[in-house]
C-alpha cells in the first residue's frame, strides 16, 4: 500500500477566518471573476504566484506576512529583488504584521484587524486568499490501527526508502514530509518502486531544484548564502546582473540577476540561484552539471548558442569573485 494524500492549506486560529470562507489555492484557481481587492495572507510560493496573477488580471492586491521579508528564508538580494518587483507592480507589501480579526465573507467583502510593530491597523477589500503553510492530510484515516506513525509534526513517518513503520506500507509526496514539489512527489514514486522491485534509490542526497513561478522567475539548486553560513561552508561568491546576459536584453526584460557558489578548495559548485527570464530553464543546466560532478570551468569554458539564456554562464563564471577573501566560514 502507498499513502499519498498530500497536504492541505493550513487556517490559523483567527477569530473569524473560518467564517470568512476565505480562498485557497484551489479555489482561487476556480474563480470565474476578477476580485476588486485582494488580501493574501502568506509571502511564500503560493501567495506570490497568486498576488503577481491576479494583479495582472486587474486585481488590487495587498500581500500580508509575519515576516520582515518575502520568502524569508531566503539570501537578502533575492527578498529585497523581489519585493521591488511586487511594489513596481501596484501590488501592497504589508510585513511584520498578523491577522488579528476578521470580519465578513470572501466575495462579499472583508474586514481584517492586523497588528504590526505593536500597533492594531484595519484593512477593506473584498477576497481573501490563505496561503500561509499546509497542513498533512493524516488525521481520521486510521494510520494508528494499522502501526503507521506520525512524526511530531504530523506527518508520516518514513526511512530514507519512504518506508513507514508498518510493513508494507509507503508514503510518497507531501504527506511523507518531503520538500513540496510535483518533481519531488515523482522521484518518490521512483524510490518506492525501486524498494518493491529490489533497487536501491534512497531520498538522502537528492538535489532538489525549486522555481518560484513569478515574472520573471526566481530559481534556485543547491546551497543559497544564507545556508552556506549556517552550515559553516566556505565559497566564492560569482554574481552577474541579468542586464549582462545577451538573451535578456533582447527579450526586453533584464531585471533580476545570476549567481553561483564555488567551493573555496577546488571548482566544484555548491548552489546556483537566479532571479530572471527564464530562470527555471537556466536552472536545469547547472543542476545537470553538478549532478556530473563537472567544474564550474566546464560551464564557463563551453561553447554555448548564442543568443540564449544558458550563454549566461560564459560571463558569470568568468566574473571575479565577490570580496578579496572565500564568503562563509570562517571569514
Amino acid at each position: 500500500m502507498i499513502i499519498n494524500t498530500g497536504t492541505r492549506a493550513v487556517l490559523e486560529p483567527v477569530p473569524g477566518l473560518v467564517d470568512a470562507q476565505p480562498l485557497t489555492h484551489i479555489e482561487a484557481l476556480e474563480l470565474d471573476e476578477v476580485p476588486e481587492h485582494l488580501f493574501v495572507i502568506g509571502g511564500g510560493y503560493v501567495g506570490l504566484e497568486l498576488s503577481q496573477a491576479m494583479r495582472r488580471f486587474g486585481s488590487k492586491v495587498t500581500v500580508i506576512d509575519r515576516n520582515d521579508r518575502l520568502m524569508h528564508r531566503e539570501d537578502d538580494d533575492v527578498t529585497e529583488a523581489l519585493q521591488n518587483l511586487f511594489e513596481d507592480e501596484g501590488i501592497d507589501i504589508v510585513l511584520n504584521a498578523t491577522a488579528k480579526r476578521i470580519s465578513g465573507k470572501s466575495g462579499q467583502s472583508v474586514r481584517i484587524v492586523i497588528e504590526q510593530r505593536g500597533a492594531e491597523k484595519t484593512l477593506e477589500g473584498s477576497h481573501l486568499l490563505v496561503a500561509a503553510g499546509r497542513s498533512p492530510n493524516t488525521d481520521g484515516i486510521g494510520l494508528e490501527l494499522a502501526g503507521v506513525e506520525l512524526t511530531d509534526r504530523g506527518y508520516i513517518k518514513v526511512n530514507e526508502r519512504l518506508q513507514t513503520t508498518a510493513p508494507g506500507v509507503w508514503a510518497i509526496g507531501e504527506v511523507a514530509g518531503s520538500p513540496q514539489f510535483t518533481h519531488v512527489s515523482v522521484d518518490d514514486f521512483r524510490v518506492v518502486y525501486d524498494s518493491i522491485t529490489g533497487g536501491k534509490r534512497v531520498t538522502t542526497g537528492r538535489l532538489v531544484p525549486f522555481c518560484l513561478f513569478t515574472d520573471p522567475e526566481f530559481a534556485r539548486v543547491g546551497l543559497s548564502e544564507k545556508e552556506a553560513k549556517a552550515q559553516g561552508i566556505a565559497y566564492r561568491l560569482f554574481k552577474i546582473p541579468m542586464e549582462a546576459v545577451m538573451r535578456a536584453s533582447t527579450l526586453a526584460e533584464t531585471r533580476g540577476f545570476l549567481k553561483a557558489l564555488v567551493e573555496t578548495g577546488g571548482d566544484r559548485i555548491l548552489g546556483f540561484t537566479g532571479l530572471g527570464v527564464g530562470a527555471g530553464e537556466v536552472l536545469s543546466s547547472v543542476q545537470i552539471a553538478m549532478v556530473a560532478g563537472l567544474p564550474y570551468t566546464a560551464l564557463r569554458d563551453a561553447i554555448l548558442t548564442h543568443p540564449t539564456l544558458v550563454e549566461g554562464f560564459i560571463p558569470l563564471f568568468s566574473s571575479v569573485p565577490s570580496g578579496s577573501k572565500a564568503a562563509g566560514a570562517n571569514n
